[in-house]
């Protein structure tokens, strides 16, 4: 490549196969080069890329830089930490889903926050003890009167940092603090159907200051249930924190943690040193892995 023509920087956006990559020159539009999709390779928001300029001044994604993670759904790279935002206020945070995306993300090495968000209303009491038996950094805030948020803000110091929860829970609002100057819609919360309006419809990089990074991703429901960005069932275990001082005195290295006999995890639960609602929500994920073969995890590597 010639060196006068290209440039390198960070896509902070991407959109019906257009990508915004940040440079020191200023945000160039980009479409992927052909040898990517030839190779079913996609860039992702998120990657540090070298990009080609054209003579219109737009630009071609030409080379991507190693990624330290990524995740499919939504398709997002090189995440430091991912906080996840819940509330026991309406619209109420499933358990469930809170324990799919940490799995998800403490399978791919990304450091998980839960905050508990919108305690001016609903104090988050359960949530905030779950958690933090499990292990997990807990921070309640409230958008609204702005508890909290210096916290999130004492976090955020470097890097990219996603936030991600069900539709309503305040992911904008909570970005709206951080970087009050932003534009970011806000969807309002309809109280006859309990749920809120989704008003993030793609994945986009906000530039805090230099070198710090938030993105507002879409809601719960966009985290790959069934493919659970491709984890093998055996390898679950691992990605729930709460498990691991118990796995080491199951009877068998086997164990699967389900219905074997000796099993120090299911005692654990029986004990209360893990909470029930982990477990049940270890049990459906590991469920739905079952088809999951080691193959199509080596295809995805080989696409990282």
């Amino acid at each position: 490549m010639n060196n006068e023509l290209t440039r390198r920087g960070l896509i902070i956006k991407g959109i019906g196969g257009l990508y915004t990559v940040r440079t020191a020159d200023g945000d160039i539009v980009c479409k992927a080069r052909g040898k990517f999709r030839i190779s079913d390779i996609k860039p992702m928001v998120g990657d540090n890329v070298a990009i080609k300029i054209q003579p219109d001044d737009s630009g071609v994604t030409w080379e991507i830089e190693t990624r330290k993670n990524d995740l499919v759904r939504p398709a997002l790279a090189n995440l430091d930490r991912l906080i996840v935002i819940a509330s026991e206020a309406p619209p109420i945070t499933d358990k469930f889903l809170i324990d799919k995306v940490t799995a998800i993300a403490g399978h791919k090495g990304i450091e998980i926050i839960v905050c508990i968000n919108k305690c001016d209303l609903a104090p988050g009491e359960e949530l905030e003890r779950i958690y933090k038996s499990a292990g997990f950094m807990v921070i309640k805030t409230s958008a609204k009167t702005g508890q909290g948020i210096d916290e999130i803000k004492s976090i955020v110091t470097q890097g990219i940092t996603a936030l991600t929860g069900n539709s309503g829970v305040g992911k904008s609002s909570i970005i709206r603090h951080l970087k009050p100057n932003k534009d970011i819609p806000v969807g309002a919360l309809s109280e006859k159907i309990g749920r809120g309006k989704q008003t993030t419809k793609h994945v986009e990089l906000f530039e805090l200051t230099e070198g710090r990074y938030i993105a507002d991703t879409p809601g719960f429901q966009s985290f790959d249930v069934e493919r659970m960005d491709l984890v093998l069932k055996d390898d679950l275990q691992h990605a729930f924190i709460d498990f691991a001082p118990f796995i080491p005195d199951c009877r068998f290295t086997s164990c699967t943690h389900i219905k074997e006999k000796g099993c120090a995890v299911r005692k654990a639960v029986k004990k209360g040193e893990i909470e029930e609602s982990r477990y049940g929500s270890y049990i459906m994920l590991y469920e739905s892995m079952k088809e999951i073969n080691e193959w199509e995890l080596k295809k995805q590597e080989r696409n990282d």
